[in-house]
């Protein structure tokens, strides 16, 4: 189902002079209402004047999480702050936190965007969306309960941790859908296969809307196979309004952005140039709808590449490739570029192997390190190391393959890797030298 054909399968030439109408407008605003933009333009030698199009959006100045951290708490905002009607913030755990506003039509809009993205399960009156996300200044929960309200599904606010009462309340309460990381998702999978109250086939699941971290297609596909569900990602950022951003079809090639609230662009991250159509780089968004606090080419670091090809569901909007991680995740070692992807991506081609991980970066003798600890099912774990040799040389073969680095792998007992009910982490880097970007 969509939701809003008339924006999501409008021409690409509607599409774009409806864009070119929009960024015009906030462009002015920006330049006219926040300080802050006004100086970057005028740095840049650029004025409302000097933006017709959407073709000329390459004119503007950036924007990075510094700038958002640096303008806190309010000096983005390009409405007087009585107008300003909820206010959501990131974790902040490496400085002051970025902080969005909102004001009534910020809401509509996003609470939109989301429907978009439920209308692909046919969410609707009847369904039971069970939200695991953060409910708070984290933009998951509230996002997700919205959008829902707006696709008339009864919402289950069920928020973040207590997995047992979560798979309880999930099968009592006849839940058809559920939005939390893939993460998440996978601890509530083993915690299932350990109870004895509650089965899979207990269940009424049809959907999964997972986003909030980079999964690879081996999650997905464990997600949809243990749960007997179709598992959809949902894109978003907080600095845009939150998730609905973006989501997958039924077809799950790409994720369609809602072009006409939120333009992407794909950037080279060290030239800072477009990149060709379809080639990977770092994707970049201007909000063209938000009132409170418009964002004018946001740097996300999140790293993909654009679709432009027709969409068999019918939609007409640009697709965003599958995340292969974020510009700020990638790790050099020993000169090497490595993902945390990478190494997921590989773990779940090895069923004795749960895809939980850590890897563990260190220098020593002005030398990288790099270890990794991994799990294997219960099934084929043993304390005995000779026993474990059989299932590390494959995965040690792949891992050298895929990334060029020989790593140093640690068999975990299952379980002991810490799982989280947000974002997981999967990377603890001791080096004292820092990557530089722009």
């Amino acid at each position: 189902m969509i939701h809003n054909p008339k924006m999501e399968c409008m021409s690409r030439e509607d599409m774009r002079a409806l864009q070119s109408e929009r960024l015009v407008k906030v462009v002015r605003n920006c330049y006219e209402n926040v300080p802050f933009y006004k100086s970057k333009m005028d740095e840049s030698g650029v004025t409302p004047d000097d933006i017709k199009s959407i073709d000329d959006i390459t004119k503007l100045p950036f924007t990075t999480k510094y700038d958002l951290r640096d303008e806190y708490p309010f000096g983005l905002e390009a409405v007087p702050h009585d107008r300003i009607r909820r206010i959501h913030a990131s974790s902040g755990t490496t400085g002051k936190p970025i902080v969005g506003t909102y004001t009534d039509n910020d809401l509509k809009n996003w609470a939109e965007g989301v429907a978009r993205v439920f209308a692909v399960g046919d969410i609707g009156p009847g369904d039971t969306v069970q939200i695991s996300y953060g409910y708070g200044l984290f933009t998951g929960g509230l996002g997700a309960h919205e959008g829902a309200a707006v696709r008339g599904a009864t919402q289950l606010p069920a928020s973040v941790g207590n997995s047992v009462k979560q798979i309880m309340l999930m099968k009592d309460l006849g839940t058809t859908a559920i939005c939390c990381t893939p993460s998440y998702a996978l601890h509530l999978a083993e915690t299932i296969e350990k109870s004895d109250s509650v089965k899979f086939e207990d269940l009424k699941l049809r959907y999964g809307f997972f986003g909030g971290e980079p999964w690879t297609w081996g999650i997905r596909r464990e997600l949809e196979k243990k749960f007997h569900i179709k598992a959809i990602d949902i894109y978003g950022l907080t600095e845009m309004s939150g998730p609905g951003v973006g989501g997958e079809c039924q077809y799950q090639d790409g994720t369609h952005v809602w072009e006409d609230m939120y333009y992407p662009e794909v950037i080279d991250p060290e030239t800072l140039q477009p990149v060709a159509p379809g080639e990977q780089g770092e994707l970049v968004f201007t909000s063209l709808c938000k009132e409170a606090m418009p964002i004018l080419r946001y740097r996300t670091r999140d790293l993909t590449h654009l679709i432009y090809e027709p969409c068999k569901c019918g939609r007409t909007s640009v697709r965003i490739g599958k995340i292969l991680g974020r510009s700020d995740d990638m790790l050099i070692i020993r000169g090497v570029n490595v993902f945390p992807s990478q190494i997921e991506a590989v773990l779940t081609e090895f069923p004795v192997f749960t895809p939980h991980f850590l890897i563990n970066v260190d220098r020593k003798n002005n030398e990288d390190t790099f270890d990794l600890d991994v799990e294997l099912n219960e099934e084929y774990f043993s304390p005995n190391p000779a026993k474990q040799m059989p299932f590390i040389k494959p995965l040690y073969d792949k891992l050298c393959s895929v990334t060029g680095i020989k790593p140093n792998i640690h068999i975990k007992e299952p379980g002991s890797i810490e799982r989280s009910s947000g974002k997981s982490t999967h990377v603890i880097d001791k080096r004292t030298h820092l990557i530089n970007w722009k």
